[in-house]
């Protein structure tokens, strides 16, 4: 049965789920109408490292680890977008940084959003401007953020 959301959410990974689905999809709605951009849908696949790995390789000729992908792949002014979240990757990230596994994984789930919107991280002007956004998106959601206001990710670590 359709909920008639926009957003829709696949699990790969096997032993992971998602609470309160149905207020993060609207919340992710609100994000793109706040962010003026036309939502048609988008798909989040949460997935294994081994997976990930293996999108990155195969179609962005990276052999590294990541905990996040995002295809746009819109053709007219609706985003149609796949994003591709490793959970792996986010509880070890969320490890590292000493936050919560909750924390982590919705930062990374708004920081796919935002890259859909249009947000880059590729200098670290944008990349500030990126994480300000995303500590937006947390406290907006009721997620308290990291704490500071700058935070950089940890760097992906490369596959051998």
């Amino acid at each position: 049965m359709r909920s008639g959301s926009k957003v829709y959410f696949f699990f790969e990974k096997r032993g992971f789920t998602l609470s309160s689905r149905a207020l993060l999809k609207g919340f992710i709605e609100k994000l793109f109408k706040k962010e003026k951009t036309l939502l048609g849908c988008v798909n989040y696949v949460f997935c294994s490292d081994k997976r990930l790995l293996e999108i990155n390789k195969t179609y962005l000729k990276h052999d590294y680890y990541t905990d996040i992908i995002s295809f746009d792949l819109s053709s007219g002014p609706q985003k149609v977008a796949e994003i591709y979240i490793s959970i792996d990757r986010v509880r070890e990230n969320a490890k590292n940084l000493g936050v919560s596994f909750k924390n982590e994984l919705h930062r990374v789930i708004f920081h796919g959003a935002l890259h859909i919107c249009g947000y880059k991280d590729k200098t670290g002007t944008q990349k500030k401007a990126m994480r300000i956004k995303e500590e937006q998106c947390l406290t907006a959601y009721g997620i308290v953020p990291r704490g500071t206001k700058y935070s950089p990710r940890p760097q992906a670590r490369r596959f051998a």
